[in-house]
């Protein structure tokens, strides 16, 4: 068993990637990584010297993955939650993720990763294929395919695919979601659409919110993000302004607000709370 104290405060310059399994009887221990097909829940952050963005909101939704999946209880999901969050290193930058993995019985694992590269703006391609998860509202079950897309899209000079429905609506990238601005309306798409409710996507829904910034939920295809600003947005890179599509012939359009709004999503992380805190 390795114990938590070491494995919460790893030296940054060792930015290898480890995994954990959890047991109710003796908490984390080293563990062979499971591959991605195997996952029935998963959740991520981006972890910068100890700091996290809306650490509470990824528990939450990994809690209820988890109890979607297979019915684990929220208890055994908060013991684990606070070994996971002890065991997160304190200086550096990482990239950890969370995972229950099957097949039966299912287990609790934590992944240590270093950062992957981030970028600032992002190419998009855009594909004639519709949506193709199986759980869309779930984020683990489909990580494998996701990548597969991704991997087409790099193919092409892209860093993104975006989802989209048998009809056409856009519904979200491959790990984010889009945000558009239509005049001063910063819009997204309905929430009956099948949708992973996106932490950061929630984070900046409220900070507009709090800006008095009018949001409204539309229907919207393709072509309609045509010459708008658009984001994709998630925990690893925050905001990124679309600079590019490929595969249509669609313009991108200015991103006149998005530096602010990343200024504002970047000082917006927390220290990560000792293990024996209260998550709120």
């Amino acid at each position: 068993m390795v114990a938590v104290q070491n494995i919460g405060h790893a030296d940054p310059a060792d930015q290898r990637q480890w995994t954990l399994m959890w047991r109710e009887d003796g908490g984390l221990m080293p563990s062979r990584a499971v591959p991605d097909s195997a996952l029935l829940a998963a959740d991520s952050w981006l972890v910068d010297d100890g700091r996290v963005r809306a650490l509470d909101r990824h528990r939450r939704r990994f809690t209820a993955a988890c109890a979607e999946a297979t019915g684990d209880s929220p208890a055994r999901i908060e013991s684990f939650w606070r070994d996971a969050t002890a065991a997160l290193p304190r200086m550096g930058r990482w990239f950890p993720r969370v995972e229950l993995a099957g097949p039966e019985p299912a287990r609790l694992f934590l992944r240590i990763r270093p950062v992957p590269p981030r970028t600032v703006n992002v190419t998009v391609c855009l594909s004639e294929e519709f949506d193709p998860r199986s759980y869309p509202r779930r984020k683990g079950p489909d990580l494998s395919l996701l990548a597969r897309l991704r991997e087409r899209a790099a193919a092409r000079g892209a860093q993104e695919l975006m989802l989209t429905t048998p009809s056409g609506l856009v519904l979200e990238g491959t790990t984010a979601n889009v945000l558009w601005w239509e005049d001063d309306v910063l819009c997204l798409p309905p929430p009956e659409l099948p949708l992973l409710a996106g932490v950061t996507s929630a984070l900046i829904q409220d900070r507009a919110a709090e800006l008095g910034v009018r949001m409204e939920h539309r229907r919207c295809t393709v072509q309609g993000l045509d010459g708008r600003e658009v984001w994709l947005v998630n925990a690893l890179h925050g905001i990124r302004p679309v600079t590019a599509w490929l595969g249509r012939p669609l313009r991108a359009g200015p991103a006149l607000r998005a530096a602010s709004w990343q200024t504002w999503l970047d000082s917006s992380s927390d220290p990560i709370m000792p293990a024996n805190g209260v998550h709120r």
